[in-house]
C-alpha cells in the first residue's frame, strides 16, 4: 500500500476524510504526526473549512503551532475565529512574533482585542512592538526571537545560553553579540562555537564586520541585501544601532513572491490583491481590473481619432487598412519587450536613472537592427507574395522601421522616468505602452502615406 507521505494532495485528502468519517481519530493523529507540516498545511488549504478545522483540532499542540503559519491567511482567520479564546491564545503564544503579528493584522479589531486579552504578557509585548512599524518595512517583517550573547562570555557560556533560549528562537545558526545597551557589536556562527575551545572569549572570535538593516528600511531593499550577501538571516537595528530583531530567509521568500506578484499584476494593468485567485470574488476581481481597462479604453479613443483624421488617405488607398494590425502589433511587441527588460533591471537594481543615456543609446541600436531585419523581410513578402507596388511597400516598411525605433525608445524612457519620479515602473508595462505605441504607429503610417500620395 502507498505510504501517506508518497501520496499527492488529493489522495491525502481522501485518506484523511476516510479516517474522519470512520472516526479513526487515533490513527488519524498518528498519521499526521508522521507527516511533514508543509504537507499537512497544503492538504488543509485544499479542504473545506469545516474539515480543515477538524484536522487542526486533532493535531498535537506542537505540530499545530508549526502547521498554522503555513496555512493560507483565510484558513488561519477561519480557524482562529472558530476556536475558543483560550485555544486561540495558545496558538498565538506558540507562534513566532512576526507570524503572530501578520495574522492579527488580518483580523477584525474585536477579534484582536479578544485574543490579546488572553495571550501571555510577553506575547502581547512582542506583537505590540512589531505593530508600531510601517507596513512593508524591515521592522514589520522581523521577529524578535533570536540568540543574543555578550562579549565577555566564554564559548561554554554561549552554548549554555543557546540551550536555555534556543527552542524559543527563530534560529540558532547565527548568534548576535550585544553590549549592555543592546548595541550590535558582532556575530558568531554556531559552527564556530562548536569547534572553538570552551574557554575562548566571544569578543575575540566574533565577526565584528556586521551587515544590518534599519527598522524603517523597505522590505524589498532588505531582500536585495539578502541576495547581495547570500545571507540566511539578517539583523535589524534601530537608529542608535541597537538590535531589535532579525529577518530570516523564509520571510524574504515571502517578500520576493509578494513583490513579484504585485509587479506582474501591475504590468497586466490589474490593481494588486493579496488574496489567491480562487478566493477572490467576482465583484472584487472586477473592481481590480475595471479601472485600468477604463483608462486604456479612453487612451484607445486616440487611435480612433487618428483613423478618422486620415479618412481621405484611407479612401484613396484602401489597401492601407490591411496592414494596420501588423504595424500596431510590431510596435506594441517591440515596446513591451524593452519595457519588461528595463522594469526587471530597475527592480533588481541592475539599472539606475544615471544610466539613462546608456540605455537609450543601446536600445536605439537594437531597435534599428531589429527594424531593418523585419522591414527587409516584410518588403520581400510585400513585393513577391502580396504583389504590392513599390510605393506601398516602401510606406509600410519605413513605417515599421520608425515605429519599432520609437516604440523601443518609449519602452525604455517611460519606466526610467517613472522610477525617477517615485512611481512604480511596473505601471509603465505592456498595456499602457501598447496603447501609446498603437497611436504613434498610426500617425507615422498615415503621415508617410499622405506625404507620398501628394
Amino acid at each position: 500500500m502507498m505510504e501517506f507521505n508518497e501520496m499527492d494532495t488529493e489522495q491525502m485528502i481522501e485518506a484523511l476524510m476516510e479516517m474522519l468519517e470512520k472516526k479513526q481519530y487515533n490513527q488519524l493523529r498518528r498519521t499526521l504526526e508522521d507527516t511533514n507540516e508543509a504537507d499537512i498545511a497544503a492538504v488543509m488549504d485544499a479542504m473545506e473549512d469545516e474539515d480543515s478545522l477538524k484536522i487542526f483540532r486533532i493535531l498535537p499542540k506542537d505540530l499545530a503551532a508549526d502547521v498554522f503559519p503555513l496555512l493560507e491567511v483565510d484558513d488561519q482567520k477561519y480557524i482562529i475565529m472558530s476556536l475558543s479564546d483560550r485555544e486561540a491564545s495558545n496558538i498565538i503564544d506558540n507562534l513566532m512574533a512576526d507570524d503572530a503579528t501578520d495574522l492579527l493584522e488580518e483580523m477584525p479589531a474585536n477579534v484582536v482585542r479578544r485574543i490579546l486579552a488572553n495571550a501571555s504578557p510577553e506575547t502581547r509585548k512582542d506583537i505590540n512592538h512589531l505593530l508600531q512599524y510601517p507596513d512593508a518595512s524591515a521592522g514589520s517583517i522581523m521577529t524578535v526571537e533570536y540568540v543574543d550573547l555578550r562579549e565577555n562570555m566564554t564559548v561554554n557560556d554561549a552554548i549554555e545560553r543557546i540551550r536555555d533560549i534556543g527552542l524559543d528562537s527563530e534560529t540558532v545558526n547565527v548568534c548576535y553579540v550585544l553590549d549592555s545597551t543592546r548595541v550590535l557589536k558582532g556575530t558568531v556562527a554556531l559552527r564556530y562555537l562548536l569547534i572553538m575551545p570552551q574557554d575562548a572569549i566571544i569578543g575575540r572570535i566574533m565577526n565584528d564586520h556586521v551587515i544590518s538593516v534599519n527598522t524603517l528600511t523597505d522590505q524589498e531593499a532588505a531582500a536585495q541585501t539578502f541576495k547581495k550577501y547570500d545571507f540566511t538571516v539578517l539583523p535589524v537595528v534601530d537608529n542608535e544601532t541597537r538590535m531589535v530583531g532579525i529577518i530570516t530567509v523564509d520571510d524574504v521568500v515571502d517578500i520576493i513572491e509578494e513583490e513579484a506578484t504585485e509587479d506582474i499584476e501591475k504590468m497586466a494593468a490589474i490593481i494588486p490583491s493579496e488574496k489567491p485567485y480562487l478566493k477572490t470574488g467576482i465583484f472584487e476581481t472586477c473592481r481590480q481590473r475595471l479601472p485600468w481597462m477604463l483608462i486604456l479604453m479612453l487612451f484607445a479613443v486616440l487611435t480612433g481619432m487618428i483613423i478618422t483624421r486620415f479618412t481621405d488617405t484611407l479612401l484613396a488607398q484602401s489597401i492601407l487598412i490591411a496592414y494596420i494590425p501588423m504595424l500596431m502589433d510590431a510596435g506594441g511587441n517591440a515596446g513591451s519587450q524593452t519595457a519588461v527588460s528595463i522594469i526587471r533591471g530597475l527592480s533588481l537594481q541592475e539599472i539606475h536613472y544615471k544610466d539613462f543615456l546608456h540605455v537609450i543609446w543601446k536600445e536605439l541600436r537594437v531597435a534599428f537592427l531589429c527594424g531593418i531585419v523585419l522591414a527587409g523581410i516584410n518588403f520581400a513578402k510585400l513585393m513577391l507574395f502580396d504583389g504590392q507596388t513599390l510605393f506601398l511597400s516602401a510606406v509600410i516598411c519605413l513605417t515599421m522601421l520608425l515605429t519599432i525605433c520609437i516604440s523601443k525608445m518609449i519602452g525604455a524612457v517611460l519606466p526610467l522616468l517613472s522610477d525617477r519620479c517615485g512611481f512604480d515602473p511596473a505601471l509603465m508595462a505592456s498595456p499602457l505602452i501598447t496603447t501609446i505605441v498603437d497611436a504613434i504607429s498610426l500617425l507615422i503610417y498615415f503621415g508617410f502615406a499622405s506625404c507620398l500620395l501628394r
